[in-house]
């Protein structure tokens, strides 16, 4: 349980958590949430979770959603702004909880990127071929190629230069959120109110065995009626996964304490609405009980005469789920850097390219894995393994205000709670609602992950932790020394300047 000091966590004594480039403003963090918040499920989540769970209801579960996700981000708000550091969640629990649960915490957040990379690029290659389909080339390209080339560009465009990426995110965003604007306002004309009359859809009855553990708990619960508008939070949550990686980008931002903050909740407020806006239009345009499970959206439009349309959203998926690949890699990459930095991984992954300033060694590891993973592995079975990750890093981070609240009330903060511990109360009941709402096989799969990185971490991480070696010497503040956030020379000092 031993803790890091708060001031090695923001690198007052080395020097090596200020190693990356500051290069984002608030604007730029504002975008990067927008980047990975935003994909090919604002197209079509909406149309699958109101046609077999929540009916016109589903507007109220995408607010119910949003909710959620924004107690959550009140909470990494202040611990941002408290430890502006780039291992987001997994520093802040290394400085509040410990050694143990900073793991924890990181290897949880592991599994939701890597993961989510891997099954949104198999996503972007299914939009990529219908969209080259319907514009009659392309139709000889496997979706496995397709998926590993996005990967590898993407990859490559991390490990090289984060200028280039930030550049490339707002063009990509800018014209993605154009796409967006579009399908709200065509399909706004096409609204009829009368499809918004059921709006919480009467109750139908379940035809099976429950899968979710409130489902084993309270028994069969049906679909529709109210407890169908808050059975489907659980799934609209993925669409807000990511806003938590904003916090990755804090040791390369200006003014960081005040930035951040500002960017998750500024970016999460936008996607929130956008999402709400085009489930209104969507549920809107077609009866819930007529709407298409696959490309649903697509195929309202059709169904109203808006053949054009359908080009516009599968482009504007495509533009999508690139941003959301570029920084899932990116976040993932800031994480296992601090991680190895701290000497929980290989110390190899935690230090900078010389050439490019960038750690491109972990970043070339994670493109290597996502891509491996999306080719061979069935990945979109594990959706919901990415959410239960994510959840589990919430809970965490909204725990956390309240112990930093108690043990360092006197640590300078550039965003703090309001109603604390209220919000942060409510964050954690949130976050439990939803994570007993996801499917046994989710938890059993989660479960093995956890216990497979607590013996990864028993097995090496442990025993190289700078912590670790400090404490045997019995000198907590100082330097050098086997495992020390120096090294021994060589690997050790490469990210210091």
């Amino acid at each position: 349980m031993r803790r890091l000091p708060l001031a090695d966590a923001i690198g007052l004594r080395t020097g090596a958590r200020h190693s990356l480039h500051r290069l984002y403003r608030p604007a730029d963090l504002v975008v990067l949430g927008l980047g990975v918040m935003i994909g090919a499920g604002i197209f079509s989540m909406a149309g699958r979770q109101a046609a077999t769970t929540a009916g016109p209801g589903v507007i109220l579960s995408f607010m119910i959603g949003g909710i959620a996700c924004m107690l959550a981000a009140l909470c990494y708000a202040e611990l941002a702004s408290a430890i502006p550091a780039s291992g987001a969640a997994y520093a802040y629990a290394y400085v509040i909880f410990g050694e143990v649960w900073a793991w924890a915490v990181g290897w949880a957040l592991i599994l939701e990127t890597q993961l989510a990379a891997a099954v949104v690029a198999r996503v972007w290659a299914i939009y990529a071929t219908q969209t080259l389909t319907d514009l009659g080339i392309g139709q000889a390209i496997p979706q496995g190629v397709l998926a590993a080339f996005v990967l590898a560009a993407l990859t490559t465009t991390v490990a090289l230069s984060a200028r280039i990426g930030l550049r490339a995110l707002w063009v990509i965003v800018v014209a993605k959120l154009l796409a967006i604007g579009a399908v709200i306002v065509v399909g706004a004309t096409h609204v009829d109110t009368a499809n918004l009359g059921d709006f919480i859809a009467p109750v139908q009855p379940s035809t099976g065995s429950p899968d979710t553990v409130l489902g084993l708990l309270l028994g069969p619960t049906g679909s529709f009626g109210w407890f169908g508008v808050f059975a489907a939070a659980p799934a609209i949550v993925f669409a807000y996964v990511g806003f938590d990686l904003v916090a990755t980008a804090s040791e390369e931002t200006v003014e960081a304490p005040r930035a951040v903050p500002l960017g998750m909740i500024r970016s999460l407020a936008i996607a929130t609405v956008l999402y709400i806006a085009t489930a209104l239009v969507m549920v809107g345009m077609v009866p819930y009980t007529r709407i298409a499970r696959e490309a649903p959206l697509a195929a309202a439009f059709k169904t109203v005469g808006e053949d054009v349309m359908v080009h516009v959203i599968n482009i504007g998926a495509v533009l999508g789920l690139t941003t959301v690949i570029l920084v899932l890699i990116a976040g993932q990459t800031r994480i296992m850097f601090a991680m190895a930095r701290d000497g929980l991984l290989p110390r190899r992954l935690g230090t900078l390219s010389r050439r490019f300033h960038t750690p491109s060694t972990v970043t070339l590891v994670i493109g290597v894995v996502a891509i491996l993973l999306a080719q061979l592995a069935p990945v979109l079975m594990l959706e919901q393994l990415v959410v239960l990750g994510t959840l589990f890093a919430f809970l965490m981070v909204s725990v956390g205000v309240v112990v930093l609240r108690h043990t360092m009330p006197t640590t300078p903060r550039g965003f703090t709670v309001p109603l604390s511990p209220l919000v942060p109360a409510l964050s954690v009941l949130a976050t439990l609602w939803l994570m007993i709402n996801l499917r046994v096989q989710t938890w059993a799969g989660f479960a093995v992950w956890m216990v497979a990185g607590l013996l990864v971490y028993l097995a090496y991480g442990r025993r190289r932790s700078p912590f670790a070696a400090e404490l045997t010497r019995g000198a907590p503040g100082g330097r050098g020394g086997r495992g020390g956030l120096g090294g021994r020379g060589g690997r050790g000092g490469r990210h210091r300047r």
